[in-house]
């Protein structure tokens, strides 16, 4: 009684233990997440930038500080009439110096300016985000496409083995010409090397997966038979390419960059300004004849700019010019995300349609190889009919698989360019795969 027990219990870890080494997106997109190096950088880079707004208020704290002195001064002394003598004497002096600036539009500004600093880096941070989506997921598309490619090409061989077996036992009893078997041949020879293309593209997939996820990928799920696509929803494109223009992190960043264009002129034109700082110190000075003294002042200190060599003016110039500058760049950012979404969009709804149509072109395929084996075996047709048409079918199966990537793909990349891509738009993709 106990063998069937135990037998059942091995199969049953067996059958965990495949289950386990299968991993789905998810579980790769999280592995991602704690190795990828390119999102470990956009993670420090965030971390940094959050230091800008303590940075730029510090321009306007108080600034304290503390300085002191200590000398000792040897001397020799010879009154008149006198004695010549040493003298030895210790100076020390203290100074407790606190300024707080009063005014200073330009340091106001550059306050402006790093809350706007520390804005940009939070938006570069969610497009890392982003990236890192769409590499996975792309890594992991490109993983299984060299799968499919592969496994069609082995089929693929392993039929035109059987063909070039018959065509020789065929043209042994004299049933067949010599041709048949030479084509068979040539078609052995070729899916051989392509064979060893697919083996090396699938080596290359996998290594890029592999340098995202910081470790050798294990076995992959992969998409269920007959998965249905969902469309983009709205399925109009123009909510598309309107939130692309307004809420891509692209253009986000560089909205910012702009403001703190803005705020740059204004900086540099401070440079005309004065600037008027609260001052106070306390002093305590030790010395062998005056004793000690101390000292307690507070005051208000104004500078007021005359002439600097242009050099304001300069600057103001060259900020006016990087502000046209940041302008342009923003355009040219907004264009390009409504490029992308339009691209996408269509890119969905035409991997939408081409996976129909291939769906379609995979049973008339079937039916196709189906016909010429038998009209092969009848003698109506010959050795490359059935060839051909193995290849049509292998080469419809290899094409429906890439369609239904490449739509997934799109799909992600569609609300990228929105600015709406978050993990949780990778779950209805995950549902799609074998577990």
């Amino acid at each position: 009684m106990q063998r069937p027990l135990i037998a059942v219990l091995i199969a049953s870890a067996l059958t965990l233990t495949g289950q386990a080494q299968a991993a789905d997106l998810i579980q790769v997109y999280q592995q991602a997440l704690a190795n990828d190096a390119t999102y470990a950088v956009a993670r420090n880079t965030l971390t940094a930038g959050q230091e800008r707004i303590t940075q730029g208020r510090s321009q306007l704290l108080p600034v304290v500080g503390l300085q002191g002195n200590h000398s000792r001064q040897y001397d020799t002394v010879t009154p008149p009439g006198g004695i010549k003598r040493d003298a030895d004497s210790h100076v020390n002096l203290y100074t407790l110096s606190l300024s707080q600036p009063l005014f200073d539009y330009g340091a106001w500004q550059s306050y402006e300016q790093s809350k706007l600093s520390q804005a940009v880096a939070e938006v570069q941070f969610a497009q890392a985000q982003q990236d890192l989506i769409l590499r996975v997921a792309q890594a992991y598309f490109d993983v299984l496409t060299a799968q499919d490619n592969l496994a069609s090409t082995q089929a693929q061989k392993s039929a035109t083995t059987e063909q070039l077996a018959s065509a020789k036992r065929n043209f042994e009893v004299g049933t067949q010409t010599i041709t048949d078997t030479h084509e068979a041949q040539a078609a052995y020879d070729l899916v051989v090397a392509q064979e060893f293309a697919a083996i090396n593209a699938l080596e290359v997939a996998r290594s890029a997966l592999q340098q995202i996820i910081g470790t050798a990928p294990a076995t992959l799920s992969t998409l269920r038979a007959g998965v249905t696509i969902a469309p983009p929803q709205p399925a109009n494109i123009e909510p598309w390419i309107s939130a692309a223009e307004a809420d891509n992190f692209n253009v986000a960043a560089q909205r910012l960059n702009v403001e703190i264009a803005k705020r740059e002129i204004t900086r540099n034109r401070a440079g005309h300004l004065p600037t008027v700082d609260l001052t106070a110190n306390v002093n305590r000075n030790s010395a062998p004849v005056q004793g000690v003294t101390r000292g307690n002042s507070v005051g208000v200190t104004w500078t007021v700019p005359i002439f600097n060599g242009f050099a304001v003016t300069s600057k103001v110039r060259e900020t006016i010019a990087l502000e046209e500058r940041a302008r342009n760049d923003l355009e040219a950012n907004r264009r390009a995300a409504a490029q992308n979404a339009r691209q996408a969009f269509l890119g969905v709804n035409s991997g939408l349609a081409q996976v129909r149509a291939l769906q379609a072109a995979e049973v008339s395929s079937q039916s196709a190889l189906e016909s010429n084996k038998l009209g092969y075996q009848v003698g109506v047709r010959i050795n490359i009919d059935v060839l051909n048409a193995q290849r049509q079918l292998y080469s419809t199966q290899r094409d429906l698989s890439k369609a239904r990537y490449d739509t997934i793909m799109n799909g992600l990349r569609l609300k990228a360019a929105a600015g709406t891509l978050k993990p949780e738009d990778l779950e209805p993709i995950n549902a799609l795969l074998a577990g």
